[in-house]
């Protein structure tokens, strides 16, 4: 009954967008239609919370992470969809967007519930084509249509990866059953080179939709896009290389691939974080940070810490739709005035100590957290990072910060109910040389230290190259730019000729 209703529910929402396509179809009735988004929520938050066990029915299984993405997607999907409303009315194509909206995170939510490996495919495929799809919806921007162009060919490749892993899975243990395919007696009669080609296939899926390097540049230029379509593209889509790998971790069995996983994850960072410094279009701040927190996830997962994975995606996905729907605000209103900041002596030093006694403290009283010494590091500079900023303030800076104080308890209670309920789901149990996270702790030290010295030297000529250097790499091509509007006088000559 729970995944009839699941199927059920996916029905009616999509048979909605299709009646509100109709050209007959009062605008009132899109009230409607996202209405009945809040049906894949409700059966999916009954499935998680009744379902107990594991559920299979033919091709699809129903597990505890199964029913929570499902949840966390339809909830983000009802979100955008009820903010478009408003947000993109008059819009030439507003029905359609409906349509791919509801497609892209029905579609998305379905991929993690299919036990078929051939299914699979196709449904990772499916939401990756409906982000295609919206982008080129404004078919009269060039930007637009150019960044459709170069997301398509990304996805096709992605897409093309995993059915290579489902072709090949099948030939090396002879089941369909994504299942049967990744139990541990099928497993073991792979060969060394066949779980490492199987392993690179799959990294190269899962960094494409992320985001990282070197297949960057659609990410970093999909800022062209509406609003809405951000939030989906960056609070959802990115982030399901993380799940892929989570979904096939039992295969990730060599230091090998975690190494260059890692590698990968590490540089994207560094890009990211260094194109959110010099970027002062805020739409291209967010959109950089995206591929610095993929590039965090990936990193998770290079350290076997995979359920920390993904409570980061979940977590990240929100906080990141929020501030794309919310980037409007960021415009400053005429007549307000920021707040005046007073720098003190010594507020960097205790915010150091203070992040160092919280890290070590962290480090030392959770040793059965996954890759505890990266957590302890990001722990720890979060609160020192957060107390240079409070400290600025001249007014409201201890309530500012309990305030912080008790909303990190709160995310802190969420992140810990989450782990306890993803370490019944069964992932795979190699955990990397301790070595590698020491490597990751030793090249985030150095990386925070040289970007320290380029803020302390930055009118010197290593660091003005360095920041042209960033500056140059993190601006569209020639193609997703446009110096004038012209889709807008399109608009009017198509107007004047009806008339």
């Amino acid at each position: 009954m729970l995944v009839f209703g699941w199927l059920a529910a996916l029905m009616i929402v999509l048979i909605s967008a299709l009646i509100y396509l109709h050209p007959r179809v009062l605008d009132w009735y899109v009230n409607v239609h996202v209405g009945l988004l809040l049906l894949p929520i409700a059966s999916a938050f009954f499935g998680w919370i009744y379902s107990g066990a594991e559920i299979k029915a033919g091709p699809w299984r129903f597990d505890t992470i199964s029913w929570m993405m499902a949840v966390y997607i339809s909830t983000l999907g009802f979100i955008i969809q009820r903010f478009s409303i408003r947000y993109l009315h008059g819009d030439r194509v507003y029905r359609l967007y409906f349509l791919f909206l509801t497609w892209t995170t029905g579609s998305a939510a379905s991929t993690w519930m299919t036990d078929d490996l051939r299914l699979f495919s196709i449904c990772w495929a499916m939401p990756l084509f409906g982000l295609v799809f919206l982008t080129a919806l404004k078919k009269e921007w060039r930007p637009a249509k150019a960044e459709a162009v170069q997301m398509g060919t990304m996805f096709f490749v992605s897409s093309l990866a995993v059915c290579a892993v489902s072709v090949w899975l099948f030939h090396a243990t002879g089941e369909w059953k994504l299942s049967g395919a990744l139990s541990t007696d099928k497993l073991s009669h792979l060969k060394w080179w066949e779980t490492a080609g199987i392993s690179l296939l799959l990294i190269l899926a899962a960094i494409i939709p992320a985001g990282q390097w070197p297949f960057h540049r659609w990410l970093l230029e999909s800022a062209a896009t509406p609003t809405p379509v951000s939030a989906v593209m960056h609070a959802g889509l990115v982030n399901a290389g993380g799940l892929l790998l989570w979904h096939f971790s039992p295969l990730f069995t060599d230091t090998v691939t975690h190494a260059l996983l890692l590698l990968i994850a590490f540089i994207s960072v560094m890009i990211g974080t260094g194109v959110s410094f010099v970027q002062v279009d805020y739409k291209r701040q967010l959109v950089a940070s995206t591929m610095a927190q993929m590039g965090m996830m990936l990193i998770q997962c290079a350290l076997g810490a995979y359920e920390a994975a993904v409570i980061h995606l979940i977590l990240h996905g929100f906080f990141k739709a929020t501030l794309f729907l919310q980037s409007g605000s960021a415009v400053p209103r005429p007549g307000h005035s920021a707040q005046t900041l007073v720098h003190k002596k010594g507020h960097r030093f205790v915010g150091t100590m203070l992040g160092l006694a919280l890290g070590f403290g962290f480090w030392s009283v959770s040793p059965e957290e996954p890759a505890r010494l990266l957590s302890a590091l990001l722990l720890g500079s979060s609160m020192t990072i957060a107390w240079s900023r409070f400290a600025l303030f001249r007014e409201g800076r201890w309530l500012g910060l309990a305030l912080a104080a008790i909303l990190a308890f709160i995310s802190e209670e969420v992140r810990s109910g989450l782990m306890a309920m993803l370490h019944k789901v069964e992932a795979s149990h190699f955990a990397p040389p301790l070595a590698l996270e020491w490597f990751a702790f030793i090249l985030f030290i150095v990386f925070s230290l040289a970007l320290t010295q380029f803020f302390k030297h930055r009118s010197s000529g290593v660091a003005a190259r360095f920041y042209m250097r960033l500056v140059h790499f993190s601006e569209p091509s020639l193609p997703a730019v446009e110096r004038h509007p012209y889709y807008l006088h399109a608009y009017l000559k198509e107007e004047k000729t009806h008339e």
